[in-house]
């Protein structure tokens, strides 16, 4: 087993991971680029750079792309919610990167659908007779609760406050991501009985270990191929797949920060506001009644979601976009209905602030690192200038730098299209990509790190498939 908590240095591993300063762990957070100096930005330009009105406010004009189905965005939020969750870094501190926690398992093993396993939580499994071929190795639903809520088939399994039986309570946070993690608990159900009917010899523990590894493998595999193709290019990714990783070099998963507290909240500029769950229905607002619901029951019929109408699907339905990705957000993001007044109520705001108390790089030094060309670098930054009224004109804070270059430069090709606002630009697409294949491959239980040449069912190969193909029978 490796050493935590960076009491002893790692051997063997590349100087791009660790270095005697840099220790890396699994159980906490690292640093990309150890080895460049923290950028800092006075948070007085920060606050005006994300404030609701301020030169990132869209105005409720967002425009949409037109190749990210919405639901893309969400699939991104559950990928975060199943590899990272931070409890302990501040904004009215420094964070020590390698001192601050990650309770999620730096893996992409749907840890938080099956939690800790049927002997540490068994309340998240089916239980039942001896006999039962499915007893520890099914998930609960809302559909196992005796004399439930009306829409409780439809929704997940709750204790009598309200609150869900699951891996991880974010993905309760909104109607969408909480039917989201209940159509995963669905796959993997139905996983376990298409399993055991082939071979009745599995049962209980080894059935459940048997669905996990489908569903995990066909969850990684379109992360692979389908949600990073979408939101990078498809250039980088084959680049990574086919020459290996330049940057996330390391022996061990871990995630870096500037990974975590940047480049992978592109997906904060590309959630639309309004969504339509249902064919021919409403589009409702996101943090509205209908929606926006979370931590509590199903309470209305119209928030079960079809997953035909978020994804690309071969039932071939017009798909509602994302917006753009790029330096604008939504007015309802930089005024958050949850957050206190006397807090930082801009999500803009919260993650500047984040990458300062983090010390983060500046954008344009990682840039540099990874040998970007200068005139692209400068691109960038005049955009950057343009935007922030010259407030910021060096040490751009690294998340705004992706965005921005997202803006101007946008993600390589894909599907024959390079258009900017439709992905990841260059910086932005290499960090991302990275460590989420690198997190796969590192994995010696995953598909990459296990078995290279699988392929998946190609009725589950994308993640709109596995999800469809456990809708709601109530739709």
């Amino acid at each position: 087993m490796t050493h935590h908590h960076g009491l002893q240095p790692l051997k063997g591993l590349s100087e791009h991971c660790q270095s005697p300063n840099h220790p890396i762990s699994e159980d906490r957070f690292g640093r990309l680029f150890p080895d460049l100096p923290g950028a800092y930005t006075d948070p007085g330009v920060l606050e005006g750079l994300g404030a609701a009105g301020g030169p990132m406010d869209s105005g409720g004009n967002a425009a949409r792309t037109h190749s990210v189905p919405a639901g893309m965005v969400i699939f991104g939020q559950f990928i975060d919610h199943d590899i990272t969750l931070d409890t302990e870094s501040s904004f009215d501190r420094v964070n020590q990167a390698a001192s601050t926690e990650n309770t999620r398992s730096p893996t992409l093993d749907l840890d938080s659908v099956y939690g800790a396993g049927p002997e540490v939580q068994p309340y998240l499994y089916h239980q039942g007779a001896q006999s039962d071929p499915f007893l520890n190795a099914k998930l609960v639903t809302g559909a196992d609760s005796a004399g439930g809520d009306p829409f409780s088939a439809d929704d997940l399994a709750r204790v009598a406050s309200g609150a869900a039986t699951i891996g991880d309570p974010r993905n309760d946070e909104n109607r969408i991501i909480s039917q989201m993690q209940l159509a995963f608990i669905r796959f993997h159900n139905q996983q376990c009985e298409a399993l055991h009917a082939e071979n009745p010899e599995l049962v209980h523990e080894s059935l459940l270990e048997a669905a996990r590894q489908s569903v995990v493998w066909h969850y990684q595999w379109a992360v692979v191929n389908e949600f990073l193709p979408l939101m990078c290019g498809d250039t980088v990714v084959a680049d990574i797949l086919a020459h290996g990783r330049r940057f996330y070099r390391c022996g061990i998963p871990y995630i870096p920060v500037e990974f975590a507290v940047a480049a992978y909240r592109f997906g904060h500029s590309m959630v639309p506001m309004t969504i339509q769950t249902q064919k021919g229905g409403t589009a409702f607002e996101f943090f509205g009644t209908v929606l926006g619901g979370g931590f509590s029951p199903l309470a209305d019929q119209r928030a079960i979601v079809d997953w035909h109408e978020l994804f690309d699907t071969p039932e071939g339905r017009q798909v509602q976009r994302a917006d753009r990705l790029n330096t604008s957000m939504a007015p309802e993001l930089l005024e958050l209905p949850f957050v206190p007044a006397d807090g930082v109520r801009s999500l803009a705001t919260r993650n500047l602030l984040r990458g300062n108390s983090f010390r983060l790089p500046a954008g344009e030094a990682v840039a540099q690192a990874m040998e970007r060309p200068e005139s692209e670098i400068e691109h960038v930054m005049d955009r950057v200038r343009e935007r922030s009224n010259d407030a910021i004109t060096a040490g751009v804070p690294l998340w705004f730098y992706v965005l921005m270059e997202a803006e101007v430069i946008g993600r390589g090709r894909y599907g024959g299209q390079a258009d900017a606002g439709e992905g990841l630009g260059p910086v932005g697409a290499r960090i991302v990509a990275e460590v989420l294949i690198g997190l796969i491959e590192l994995d010696p239980r995953s598909y990459l790190g296990s078995n290279r040449n699988w392929r998946p069912d190609p009725a589950h190969d994308a993640v709109g498939k596995m999800l469809a193909s456990v809708n709601s029978s109530a739709l």
